[in-house]
Order: structure tokens, then C-alpha cells, then sequence
């Protein structure tokens, strides 16, 4: 437990587990405000720093500024909220912000540390109302579009329970959606499973300390954690957000489980939600992209189409 609690306590801090032990990659370039990524198969990105956890990614640098979350020139372009899973690498999360640059939307990347999935009245739900200004503020950019991955999902789930708060104010948020796509979507069962992984991935010993902490947490601190990921979940299974969804999910995967998400399919057909299902027989949670390439960029793209968002002829057929 005292290894727990070490790294319980770099996390509070925001530093990643795999940050620590690893090297950033040579080609992560870091520029002033506006910050420039180069890889192996990424096109040169050009990001703004909105908050800690709001990063807005484009094809061109934007000379605009940024006060209270609201952008000085407006956005006539459509904006894919790209929700990351815990401690994702720029690397990977960066592959998919290139895809959808190139088919002409801007980019919104969400990333939260542990601590702020464990504490969510002074974690995720601050995410959550920075997320929901943002997009209450840029009207601008329409239609939205949803990406989402693992526990994108709560963090998804607590922005639509500030929706649900005030709709008079925030519906006009959920009404520009037009489309969701979950891949590998965790829900709050899974949470004392998966969160070990995704901070340990390599140590059991870790893994099995951390789900025995996390058990405890959702018992002991049930008015400020757990009974926040339950009405998330709730409001993640209601109707406020009416567009089609496409769930991504495989067999094997124990975090983003089958058996969860065909609930959800269940729930959201329903209530009239237009629901696009794939499930693989054999992949890792958040890796059926890594292992499906060429069927999930399918996938994807037809349900791009599908919603309107791209036309057929207009596919890009570069790789992700």
C-alpha cells in the first residue's frame, strides 16, 4: 500500500506513471502557446492549450486568443470532442486528431489524471464545466462530434449531468451533436478493474494493491466519489444527447465489457437512439484500432457518412 500511496500522490500532482519510467519520444516538439507535434505517421498538428485538460488541435495555427474559454474569432468548421483514455500518449491520441484534421473538423482533446477520476467534485466535474463552457460559449463550432474511449465515457457522463442542470441554457450543446463513436466505453462497474490497469500495466503486484484501494474508495467515500459515477452513468444512458452512436468494443476486453456496453446499445435503441454496433472477437481494451486497423477506419468512415459528415467520395483513405 506504500507504493499506492506514492503513486497516488505523483498522480494527485498530475504526473503519469509511464512518464516517469519512460522518456518523452525525441520527436515531441513543445512550442509557446501554440504547441506543434511531429511523428512517424502524423502530419504536423497545431495546438492551443485551453486548460490543463482542453487541448484545441487544428491544421493551421490559429491566430485568435482564448479569454474565459471563448475564442476571439469565431469557428465556422465542425469540432470533434476527442475524450482520451487515462494516461494516453500523445503519440496514440494524436493519430486520430490527424485523421479528423484532415477531413477538415477542428479538435477538442480531453485528458484527466487519476486523481481527478477519484475526486470528482475537484477533478472531473471542474473538466466537465470547463468542457460544457467552452462549447456553450464557441457556438460557432457546429456540428459537434464525439470520440470518445473508455472512461471518456463518466467524464462524458458528467458534463451531460451539467446539461441536465440547466437545459434551457446548455440543450443548444446537446441538439449540435450529430454523431458519438465509444470505443472500448467503461462503465462505472468496471472502474476498480480498470483503473489498476491503466495505472500499473505492467506490475500485478500494483494492480492488485490499487484494486483493493479502489474498492475501499468507492465503499468509504460514496458522497464524494462513487454516488457522482453512478449519476453520471445514468445521465450517460439517458436521451439528453439524441444522435446515432457507433460502440466499438471486442469480447476479450474486461474493461470496456461486452456485457455493459449491450446495455447501453439496449438502453439508448430503447429510447430511440439509432445505435451502429461492432464487436471484435479478440482485442485489448482501447487497442481494437492497433489490432482491427483497417476495419475500425471502416467503420468509422461509414458511419462518418452515415450522419452526413462526410460523403462517400470525399473519404480519406490515409492511414490513421
Amino acid at each position: 500500500m506504500i507504493a499506492v500511496r506514492f503513486s497516488l500522490s505523483l498522480l494527485r500532482k498530475g504526473v503519469s506513471v509511464s512518464t516517469i519510467c519512460e522518456e518523452f519520444p525525441k520527436s515531441f516538439i513543445i512550442r509557446h502557446n501554440a504547441m506543434s507535434f511531429s511523428f512517424n505517421s502524423v502530419r504536423k498538428l497545431s495546438t492551443m492549450q485551453i486548460t490543463k485538460n482542453l487541448e484545441l488541435i487544428s491544421k493551421e495555427n490559429k491566430n485568435t486568443q482564448v479569454e474565459n474559454l471563448k475564442l476571439s474569432i469565431n469557428e465556422d468548421k465542425p469540432l470533434v470532442i476527442l475524450l482520451s483514455w487515462m494516461l494516453a500518449k500523445g503519440k496514440h491520441i494524436y493519430k486520430f486528431a490527424d485523421y479528423y484534421v484532415n477531413h477538415g473538423f477542428d479538435v477538442l482533446r480531453i485528458s484527466i489524471t487519476p486523481w481527478q477520476l477519484l475526486w470528482p467534485s475537484k477533478g472531473t466535474q471542474v473538466v466537465a464545466s470547463d468542457i460544457l463552457k467552452f462549447l456553450h460559449v464557441n457556438k460557432s463550432y457546429a456540428p459537434l462530434f464525439i470520440h470518445g474511449f473508455s472512461v471518456g465515457g463518466y467524464q462524458w457522463g458528467e458534463v451531460l449531468v451539467q446539461i441536465a442542470s440547466d437545459q434551457k441554457c446548455y440543450q443548444h450543446v446537446a441538439d449540435r451533436i450529430v454523431g458519438q463513436v465509444w470505443d472500448s466505453a467503461a462503465d462505472i462497474t468496471e472502474v476498480w478493474f480498470g483503473f489498476p490497469m491503466a495505472v500499473f500495466p505492467k506490475n500485478l503486484v500494483l494492480q492488485n494493491a490499487m484494486k483493493q484501494y479502489m474498492l475501499y474508495h468507492m465503499k468509504t467515500f460514496d458522497k464524494v466519489a462513487t454516488c457522482h459515477y453512478v449519476r453520471s452513468s445514468q445521465l450517460f444512458h439517458s436521451d439528453l444527447v439524441k444522435a446515432p452512436a457507433l460502440l466499438l468494443i471486442s469480447k476479450t476486453d474486461p474493461v470496456g465489457a461486452e456485457k455493459s456496453n449491450l446495455r447501453l446499445k439496449e438502453d439508448w435503441e430503447n429510447l430511440g437512439i439509432k445505435v451502429y454496433w461492432k464487436c471484435w472477437d479478440k482485442s485489448p481494451h482501447v487497442s481494437h484500432f492497433h489490432y482491427h486497423r483497417k476495419e475500425y477506419i471502416e467503420q468509422l468512415e461509414t458511419f462518418l457518412s452515415n450522419v452526413g459528415l462526410i460523403k462517400g467520395e470525399e473519404k480519406i483513405k490515409a492511414k490513421l
